[in-house]
């Protein structure tokens, strides 16, 4: 659990709609504020600080937001970026309460024993492919996890596997994606490369044997729907672009 603060200041905008690219030329990002049903906030801000908050803080920590004087506790709900050059386009900030339960999405870490950096399948040269990254969590700001673990010196043998139900999850966190979802699994190499060969060189993990994989983005771009839609507790289940915030 991360005591981090992290802070943000923004100021008001009165560009909306398709204008706002001319504040993109200008190196600032529009944002949004959703307030529990109140008036949504049209705000800006710098884009290299826009973009280092969302990388720091993705969809699960807490940003202490100044805007206009007033100060809110947020989370970032989406995150919409230009596909080609990957650049941040939009934010959308949900206004949240100290003590408020809400939903967000963790990233999940395999944890190792101390003098390793990786599973013992791997150690035996055997092959761990990853099906999810993250997981959907509920608790309040303060107890938001920065990520999730989960034991991977469980993962020996070819047919090991880590479900969500798995996870060491902290104290006052609640996991909200359902348990039987896969997390990791180990297989043979040969399989894989079986399975490639049969392909002609195309085939994805999962083509050997109906392994299931779970890295398609179901992301959507910000829309002026953003711009209006009052905020709430359970709209942090919005998808971003599927960037990890660590990889920006």
């Amino acid at each position: 659990m991360s005591q981090d603060i992290i802070s943000l200041e923004v100021q008001s905008r009165d560009v909306l709609g398709k204008a706002v690219k001319h504040l993109r030329k200008d190196g600032l990002v529009p944002a949004v504020i959703h307030d529990h049903g109140k008036a949504s906030l049209s705000v800006m801000g710098d884009y290299g600080t826009m973009l280092k908050t969302y990388q720091k803080a993705g969809r699960h920590h807490p940003v202490e937001l100044t805007a206009n004087g007033k100060k809110f506790t947020t989370l970032i709900k989406t995150a919409t970026f230009e596909p080609k050059k990957n650049t941040l386009t939009h934010i959308v900030f949900n206004a949240v309460g100290r003590n408020e339960t809400v939903d967000a999405v963790v990233p999940l870490r395999a944890r190792y024993d101390e003098e390793n950096e990786s599973s013992p399948a791997e150690r035996a040269s055997l092959l761990v492919l990853t099906h999810t990254d993250s997981v959907t969590v509920e608790a309040t700001p303060a107890n938001l996890p920065d990520f999730i673990e989960y034991d991977a010196e469980k993962l020996v043998e070819v047919g090991d596997s880590i479900t969500v139900a798995d996870l060491i999850v902290p104290a006052k966190v609640t996991i909200m994606t359902d348990p039987e979802t896969s997390v990791a699994s180990v297989y043979e190499p040969s399989a894989i490369a079986a399975a490639n060969d049969a392909a002609g060189g195309d085939a994805e993990a999962g083509d050997e044997d109906s392994v299931e994989s779970e890295h398609e983005s179901t992301a959507e771009e910000g829309t002026q729907a953003d711009e209006i839609r009052p905020g709430g507790k359970k709209e942090f289940e919005g998808n971003d672009q599927g960037r990890d915030p660590q990889k920006q």
